[in-house]
C-alpha cells in the first residue's frame, strides 16, 4: 500500500481478469455516489454529462450518500446486495473499505488512462494513490468561513484556528462536523499540544478525552453537520457566525452566491478525495464502471473539473490545464488551498490513524455528543 507524507472510448473494453466486453456487454446504467451540492455538480459538468453525450443509451443515477459509503457497504455486502457501482469517499474511508475487501483492489496503469506525455497513471498520480483500491480525484481542504459582517466592532476578523474556541472574543454559533475527524485534531492543536504531536497523543484514551474536553467548551454553541452544504447554508443564513466546511463550498458561496464570507485557512486540513469500485460487482456493471473511469480520470477530466469548483486535481499532468471559472472567468489557481498564500500552515490529515481508530473514536465521539 502506498502512503501519501484523453478520452478513451473504446468497442472493447479488458477487465482485469483478461475478459473482452463487447460494449454491448457493457450495463446501461450506473448508480454513482456522492456528496451532492457543488462538488458533486462539478462531476456532473466536467465528466457524468460528457460521457453521456458520448454514449446517449447509458442511465447515470446518483446517490448523495457518500458520509455513510461505509457503512452501507458494509450492510449491502452482508446482505449480497450491492446497489452502487462507484463511489465517491474520502482516502481514510478508501483505506477501511479496502482493508475490509469491500473495494476493489486497482491497477492504475491497466485501468487509468495514461498522461499526454506518455507517464504511466501510476507515475502521475504518484503518492496520492494512498491504497491500492482508490483512485484519487481531487485534493482539497477542511477550513473555516465566517460571516464578516458579524466580526465585533473593533475586533480583527478571525486568522487563527483557536479563534474557533474563542466565544468570548467572537461570539455566535459555530458549525462543526458531526464526526471526530478534524474536530479532535483542532482540538488538541488548540489546547497546546504541538502540530507534529498530535496523532500520538490522540491514539492514547487521555488524549481523545482531553480533544472532547476542549470541545466541550463550546458545545454549546455548536450547530452539527452531516452533508457538506449545510455549513454554506447556515452561514448564508446567518445561524452561525462561523463554521468548517470543505473549501470548495466556501468558494461557492464566497464566490458564485456573493455571500459576506471569508475563508480561515488557518490549520486547514489537507485531505483526498477519489473513487472506489464496490467488489463482487457483475461482469457487465464492472465493464461499464471502467469504461466510464478511463475516461472520467484522465487529465484533461480532472482538470475540466476545476473550472467548477476550486479542488486541486490529483494528477500532476493536470495542473498545468487549471484555468479559469467556467461561468465567471476569473482565475482559479488562487482559490486552491494548495495556493501559497492560502497553505502557510496546514495540518496533515493521517490516513492510516484513522483508518485504524476510527470505528473506536467514532463510537467515543457519538457517546459524548449525546451526554
Amino acid at each position: 500500500m502506498r502512503l501519501l507524507t484523453s478520452i478513451s472510448v473504446t468497442a472493447l473494453l479488458v477487465a482485469s481478469s483478461g475478459t473482452s466486453f463487447a460494449a454491448d456487454d457493457m450495463a446501461s446504467n450506473m448508480t454513482l455516489v456522492s456528496w451532492g451540492g457543488a462538488y458533486q455538480a462539478s462531476q456532473t459538468a466536467a465528466y457524468a454529462e460528457p460521457y453521456k453525450k458520448m454514449h446517449p443509451d447509458v442511465t447515470i443515477t446518483w446517490d448523495e450518500s457518500s458520509n455513510e459509503a461505509v457503512a452501507k457497504l458494509r450492510a449491502m455486502n452482508e446482505a449480497n446486495n450491492v446497489t452502487w457501482d462507484l463511489v465517491d469517499v474520502v482516502a481514510a474511508d478508501a483505506l477501511r473499505l479496502c482493508d475490509e475487501g469491500l473495494a476493489m483492489e486497482i491497477d492504475p496503469d491497466e485501468m487509468l488512462e495514461a498522461a499526454p506525455d506518455g507517464t504511466s497513471a501510476e507515475d502521475d498520480f504518484g503518492d496520492l494513490l494512498v491504497s491500492d483500491c482508490f483512485i484519487p480525484q481531487i485534493v482539497y481542504s477542511t477550513t473555516f468561513g465566517y460571516r464578516t459582517d458579524m466580526v465585533p466592532e473593533g475586533v480583527s476578523a478571525p486568522d487563527d484556528i483557536c479563534d474557533v474556541f474563542d466565544v468570548e472574543t467572537y461570539p455566535g454559533k459555530r458549525s462543526l462536523e458531526k464526526r471526530p475527524i478534524n474536530n479532535m485534531e483542532w482540538a488538541l492543536l488548540c489546547d497546546g499540544v504541538a502540530k507534529d504531536d498530535v496523532y500520538d497523543v490522540l491514539a492514547t484514551p487521555e488524549g481523545q478525552q482531553q480533544a472532547l474536553d476542549k470541545l466541550a467548551t463550546i458545545k454549546d454553541d455548536v450547530i452539527w453537520w452531516s452533508a457538506g452544504a449545510d455549513t454554506p447554508q447556515l452561514l448564508a443564513d446567518g445561524e452561525v457566525f462561523m463554521g468548517s466546511t470543505y473549501n470548495g463550498r466556501l468558494f461557492s458561496a464566497i464566490v458564485e452566491q456573493d455571500q459576506p464570507i471569508a475563508m480561515l485557512w488557518d490549520a486547514q486540513v489537507f485531505d483526498l478525495d477519489g473513487w472506489i469500485i464496490p467488489a463482487g460487482l457483475p461482469e457487465d456493471r464492472l465493464a461499464r464502471v471502467k469504461d466510464f473511469l478511463r475516461f472520467a480520470t484522465d487529465t484533461q477530466r480532472l482538470a475540466d473539473q476545476a473550472k467548477y469548483i476550486s479542488y486541486g486535481p490529483a494528477r500532476a499532468s493536470s495542473a498545468p490545464l487549471v484555468g479559469k471559472h467556467a461561468e465567471l472567468g476569473i482565475d482559479m489557481a488562487p482559490h486552491m488551498p494548495t495556493d501559497p498564500k492560502n497553505s502557510k500552515n496546514t495540518f496533515l490529515y493521517n490516513y492510516e490513524f484513522w483508518a485504524d481508530y476510527r470505528d473506536d473514536i467514532d463510537a467515543k465521539f457519538q457517546a459524548w455528543l449525546a451526554q
